[in-house]
């Protein structure tokens, strides 16, 4: 886990912190899955004008994301201090993951696409 850090004061600032509360491959995937299956739920919504089921996007969105974080990267989500950023930081982290541009990412920024050094031994299985 990241330390704590001051306030960002834009998303540059954030994007790092965020990516480093990331560092499990198994964490990111449950992102993309649970980012990727919200993004269909809600073209689903918008498709069929089930406007009332709105709240169920945010469980399938934010439900595999919070179980990687408690159980596999061991940390509390970005979202929970920083939501807006955190829904931007998502979207660009499946966006990087769909162009093929993530391994770089995480080795631009950490020198290496491992989990963090720090992260409880069961979390690198």
């Amino acid at each position: 886990m990241v330390g704590a850090m001051p306030a960002p004061r834009d998303f540059s600032e954030f994007w790092p912190f965020y990516l480093g509360e990331h560092r499990h491959p198994v964490n990111r995937a449950l992102h993309y899955v649970g980012t990727g299956s919200a993004y269909l739920f809600l073209a689903w919504i918008a498709w069929t004008g089930r406007w009332s089921l709105f709240p169920l996007a945010l469980v399938i969105g934010y439900g595999p994301a919070w179980i990687g974080h408690f159980f596999i990267e061991r940390n509390k989500p970005a979202s929970f201090k920083y939501p807006l950023w955190s829904l931007v930081g998502d979207m660009k982290m499946l966006r990087l993951r769909l162009t093929g541009r993530m391994r770089g990412e995480m080795i631009r920024l950490f020198g290496s696409t491992a989990p963090a050094p720090d992260a409880p031994q069961r979390a690198r299985t």
